[in-house]
């Protein structure tokens, strides 16, 4: 019978930073209502929706999640 799994310190950092990049996405959006607000509601719902699926592109989310689970950052 194989020793258990060490904890990995990787998955608690990772996940904080996941949080944390959320928290700033979320941030850098909503300081952007002054203006967005003027928009039309319809240009308003695709500027929201474009936001909240273009920050799974700008940040490194497949990368992150790779580096938790094996400790590379990988391409």
């Amino acid at each position: 019978m194989s020793p258990p799994p060490r904890p990995r310190w990787q998955k608690p950092v990772g996940m904080l930073a996941i949080v944390a990049m959320i928290v700033l996405w979320c941030v850098a959006i909503a300081s952007l209502s002054r203006w967005i607000g003027q928009w039309p509601e319809i240009v308003q719902l695709l500027f929201y929706v474009a936001a909240g699926v273009a920050w799974l592109w700008l940040l490194p989310m497949r990368r992150m999640l790779s580096w938790m689970e094996t400790g590379r950052w990988r391409r």
